[in-house]
């Protein structure tokens, strides 16, 4: 893999517990949740007008872009996929939420992209609603998502889908970012 720059960006300033992370990652509102949410469109922009500028002003950087999120974060990646495609050119979407306000990820209208994209997407086996996640079957939301990214919409996108034997929502990510970086940049 060539060098990278890899940034992480924390919890808003003053927020308590994971509150900002669900007002940002997720991209519709849903009243049920004691935490604001629907955010995702203002947090992407805030990727796209603050980081990726602030980056370009004060590294060298190439055009290449790699998203890596795991659960909520993993809703996120597949929500800027779906609506801001020339964001990033691969993804790492571990454990995608799908699930959250009844799957309405997989209902966003999407025009076709034919941006060439590179999407590695793993979810944990035990992570259904028999083994270890008793609301939300995890592997079932990983497989649709695979599907839609698969669909004619995006004829010119890569997609892997990992099932890890073993692994829960707590143990799958770090086999999902080792073997999501090994895919999209294995020589």
């Amino acid at each position: 893999m060539q060098e990278a720059i890899i940034v992480g960006i924390s919890y808003s300033k003053s927020s308590r517990g994971s509150s900002s992370r669900i007002r940002d990652y997720t991209h519709i509102e849903d009243n049920n949740w004691k935490h604001q949410t629907g955010k995702a469109n203002e947090h992407a922009k805030f990727i796209e007008k603050s980081v990726f500028s602030y980056i370009e002003k004060n590294y060298r950087v190439t055009d290449s872009r790699t998203y890596v999120g795991n659960s909520l974060g993993g809703l996120l990646g597949a929500y800027i996929l779906f609506t801001k495609p020339n964001m990033f050119n691969n993804y790492i979407l571990g454990s995608p939420s799908v699930w959250f306000k009844n799957d309405d990820i997989l209902k966003i209208k999407t025009a076709p992209n034919l941006n060439q994209h590179k999407v590695f997407i793993a979810v944990g086996a035990n992570e259904t609603i028999e083994l270890d996640s008793p609301e939300n079957d995890m592997v079932k939301g990983a497989k649709e998502l695979e599907l839609k990214i698969s669909s004619g919409l995006f004829p010119n996108t890569k997609v892997k889908l990992l099932t890890i034997q073993g692994a829960n929502h707590e143990t799958a990510f770090p086999t999902t970012a080792i073997q999501g970086l090994y895919w999209l940049f294995k020589i």
